[in-house]
């Protein structure tokens, strides 16, 4: 699929978050002009900081369960505004669910108002606990709507809900991607997602937390691939919902000792209580990404990984540095 001419209007919402930055850069590189709109509390505006001053790019702070308004013109709306880890969504329940919710409802009007394209960030998380392995679209999932991961789960399934009557009933131009595990530079340390809590214990010497026996499977896809799927579905007319993830299962226990190798740490792995209503198994079927929006990941884990360790390293060596820009390496060499 051919890019779209430069020089469009987009509103990234959560925009100043850690997959959101990415897509503000992405999007400020191939000449549009982006409007990031974050309430930042998750968000961090250094994740943007770089960006400032580039042309055609702006910071709206704001709180999307309360107003949205821009205006200019605007050619295409990406909702990412959510917190996304569960230590965030188990502390914010209610403003998980707000976001989601009204949260949702004000980006698709803004959509609406401005006759904009609209993409919902949905979630691997609609799954739930799955009865079907890999995960295809037209699977319903298995989801425990009054638990503790419900805040989150629910308040995605709710947005694709009215992502759809929006689309059916006013007719706006929208499109859902269900993202997986996407991981990389600008992740928070103490977000609690595995992969950043892995890398920082690793790096600090500590024991590796492995939640449960670590048998339980997750489908880790880099941010620049994510990014390129997330475009790709936001660049053409595709309603969705289409997954977007890396194919490539990995148990828990077996990424602890990868990073750990990567890394070249000696610390120990520990094994603690693992979750309420943890999904025993992710992966993504890919197959719609590949037939309908031509999208294959393309970053290998272990690169992606060594990526992501030499970003955190020079993170955590000392004052914050450029996004994206670590001062050092600490992977191990490529084999071979």
């Amino acid at each position: 699929m051919s890019a779209p001419e430069p020089g469009r209007r987009v509103v990234v919402t959560g925009g100043a978050g850690f997959l959101g930055s990415h897509l503000c850069e992405r999007l400020v590189e191939r000449g549009d002009a982006v409007v990031c709109m974050d309430n930042f509390l998750t968000g961090d505006p250094g994740n943007v900081a770089h960006l400032i001053g580039r042309p055609g790019f702006r910071i709206v702070e704001c709180d999307l369960t309360e107003f949205v308004h821009i205006p200019e013109p605007v050619d295409l709306v990406l909702h990412f505004a959510s917190a996304a880890s569960p230590l965030d969504y188990l502390k914010l329940p209610v403003e998980t669910l707000k976001v989601g919710g009204v949260g949702t409802l004000h980006a698709l009007g803004l959509a609406r108002e401005k006759d904009a394209r609209f993409v919902l960030a949905s979630t691997s998380e609609v799954y739930g606990d799955p009865l079907r392995h890999p995960q295809r679209e037209d699977y319903w999932g298995n989801v425990n709507p009054v638990g503790p991961r419900s805040v989150y789960d629910e308040a995605k399934r709710y947005a694709e809900a009215l992502t759809t009557a929006y689309r059916n009933s006013r007719g706006l131009d929208t499109g859902i991607v269900r993202i997986f595990n996407t991981y990389g530079p600008r992740m928070r340390p103490h977000d609690g997602r595995a992969i950043p809590t892995f890398i920082r214990q690793a790096l600090a010497g500590e024991p590796l937390t492995v939640t449960g026996d670590g048998s339980q499977t997750r489908s880790i896809c880099y941010v620049d691939d994510t990014v390129a799927g997330v475009l790709a579905l936001a660049d053409g007319a595709e309603p969705g919902p289409v997954n977007i993830g890396n194919p490539e299962e990995m148990t828990m226990l077996g990424l602890a000792e990868t990073i750990r190798t990567l890394t070249g740490s000696d610390s120990e792995i520990v094994f603690i209580d693992r979750p309420a209503d943890d999904p025993g198994v992710r992966r993504p079927d890919t197959t719609l990404a590949a037939q309908r929006l031509g999208w294959h990941p393309r970053v290998p884990s272990e690169r992606g990984l060594r990526r992501t360790i030499d970003w955190f390293a020079a993170l955590l060596e000392g004052p914050a540095v450029p996004a994206g820009r670590p001062r050092r390496r600490v992977s191990a060499p490529a084999a071979g």
